[in-house]
């Protein structure tokens, strides 16, 4: 009897633990319990950078077996085809993933925030104002503005959103003053209206609310900064700071020009140069053929200097302006961050060469400064001023040159006025050098 009621205590606690395992594994998937998330800072300016950071962490987040991934987004926008290469990572991200919006997606951040797989929002944070402008500030061609609202009303679509509400925000012409987006302006959506139109999944006042609101709240968080490297390079290819450090390296090098030696200002130009390149390459714009072309750009200017002729310097400019060309995210910037540095170059050129000259630098070994003086005794010709006034006779006609004798000398002459005859007297007038002017002695 006794044996009998252990083997069904044995029995009874063997059912409970089979049980509560089902159940445990229950909450722990309800909690996210045993779950990898990744959080991704999405920050600042847009531009290729950004997409080469968020490449990587994407591709770490896979590599270490993450469940999900949570973008937090605070930009006011940036460049539209950085814009496009981040949306193409989240469309093909498998991995579940959520745009957490901390302040403002602007612009190109509404675009890579419409990418996600859902958006919650801070309380304060706003999304929208996605108008397409160039980088002069001014609003981009009819074409541009069509494949750009195409693009983000299709980013709408494929999450199953209005996209009457992504087309407002970047087409001003549509009407929606309900939203304070009345004809005329970009539509600008707070968390609450986000919510209201669908195009936010809720509201979370920090990132444990919302890994709460996740089912997350006892997953483990990675969070992802990026490297001095991507740093960086992030802030080397921001449209406004390309023309800044073109402009540092075309000054630097000309000024180097003008100074004696190899100095502050060639470092700093060769510095900018170096940089503009090594930041671009980070960022997988500037590959391994535009640092050979700028390689032997520069060794074409610099053997210029040495053969005459002119065609290794043009060889040579245009192969570096080549190459920054190859390293350019966007043409156009490229080109008017170009012009930008040449001005300052000719600028600086101009000022230099009128208060320097060309007396130092690099100047002095390929030009010629000596100069032959009557203080150090260099005559050229000699001023034989005590002939004026000797009265002698013309060997030959003067018309109005030829030969006369004075004093049993022969000399080269110059009539005054026209001509003399041969056999004329002749008195000397004027010397100077080696040209002895003489008229006709009645």
């Amino acid at each position: 009897m006794a044996n009998f009621k252990r083997r069904k205590g044995l029995l009874f606690f063997i059912g409970l633990i089979l049980l509560l395992v089902p159940l445990q594994a229950s909450f722990a998937e309800e909690t996210g319990q045993g779950d990898l998330v990744y959080v991704v800072p999405v920050e600042n300016e847009v531009e290729r950078g950004l997409a080469a950071f968020l490449e990587r962490s994407i591709t770490e987040a896979k590599e270490n077996g993450a469940d999900h991934i949570i973008f937090e987004i605070n930009t006011p926008g940036g460049a539209v085809d950085a814009a496009g290469e981040i949306a193409d990572l989240l469309l093909n991200l498998e991995i579940p993933n959520t745009a957490y919006v901390l302040n403002e997606a602007l612009s190109a951040g509404s675009y890579i925030a419409l990418n996600a797989g859902q958006i919650y929002m801070k309380p304060t944070a706003t999304m929208g104002a996605s108008g397409v402008i160039n980088s002069d500030g001014t609003a981009a061609d009819k074409k541009a503005q069509s494949a750009w609202i195409a693009d983000i009303t299709a980013a709408a679509e494929h999450n199953n959103r209005n996209p009457l509400y992504a087309r407002a925000m970047a087409d001003a012409s549509i009407d929606l003053p309900e939203y304070r987006a009345p004809e005329g302006e970009f539509l600008t959506l707070r968390a609450d209206e986000a919510v209201e139109v669908e195009y936010a999944e809720g509201i979370a006042e920090d990132r444990t609310e919302l890994l709460s609101q996740l089912n997350l709240e006892k997953a483990k968080v990675e969070t992802i900064e990026p490297t001095f490297a991507e740093n960086v390079a992030r802030f080397i290819t921001n449209p406004v700071v390309v023309p800044i450090l073109l402009s540092l390296a075309s000054l630097g090098l000309i000024v180097e020009l003008y100074s004696p030696g190899f100095g502050i200002p060639g470092s700093i130009g060769l510095l900018s140069l170096i940089l503009f390149f090594y930041g671009h390459m980070i960022a997988g714009l500037a590959g391994m053929e535009a640092i050979i072309l700028l390689v032997a750009g520069l060794i074409c200017i610099v053997l210029e200097l040495f053969v005459p002729g002119g065609v290794l310097g043009i060889a040579g400019t245009v192969a570096i302006i080549a190459a920054l060309f190859m390293s350019g995210a966007d043409p156009g910037h490229m080109g008017m961050s170009i012009a930008i540095a040449l001005l300052v170059s000719m600028i600086v050129s101009v000022i230099l060469f009128k208060r320097v000259g060309l007396e130092k630098g690099i100047f002095r070994n390929i030009i010629l400064s000596d100069a032959t003086t009557k203080e150090q005794g260099y005559v050229s010709t000699e001023n034989r001023l005590e002939l004026i006034g000797l009265i002698g006779k013309a060997l030959t006609p003067l018309r109005p040159s030829g030969t006369a004798v004075f004093e049993d000398e022969r000399l080269d002459v110059v009539s005054e006025g026209g001509y003399i005859e041969k056999d004329k007297n002749v008195k000397i007038v004027k010397v100077e050098g080696s040209r002895i002017v003489v008229r006709e002695n009645e």
